[in-house]
């Protein structure tokens, strides 16, 4: 029970130095408004075109296979670390991994889902 208390704890302090950061941001923080920080982005440029413009279903795509293969590489780490206890058999099922990663890398590739215009 003691270890939960513990974790109770960290979770109340890491709450309330986020709500004192917060407030004392507030508290003494800028407050002057101006033309210009209203503008979108602050940039104090005069903004053109729509607000909401479409984005290409490219950018969108390549977005989703990043964190696709970004997420499957995270898996090699622990296969590292627990390499001499797998010995062969984790050897065999990481290249099956490393297989199955590459064909979808390839068919990305040869489908022109890295390509960017």
């Amino acid at each position: 029970m003691l270890e939960y208390v513990a974790i109770a704890l960290m979770i109340v302090v890491a709450t309330l130095v986020a709500l004192i950061a917060i407030g004392l941001g507030v508290l003494f923080g800028p407050k002057k408004n101006s033309e210009a920080k209203s503008m979108p982005y602050e940039s104090g440029m005069t903004p053109y075109g729509e607000g909401a413009r479409r984005m290409p279903v490219r950018f969108y795509l390549i977005a989703v296979l990043f964190i696709l293969f970004d997420i499957e590489v995270v898996f090699f780490l622990p296969w590292a670390i627990t390499f001499r206890e797998l010995k062969i058999f984790g050897l065999i099922e990481m290249v099956i991994f490393i297989v199955i990663l590459l064909v979808g890398y390839v068919y990305a590739w040869k489908k022109g889902a890295l390509e960017w215009e």
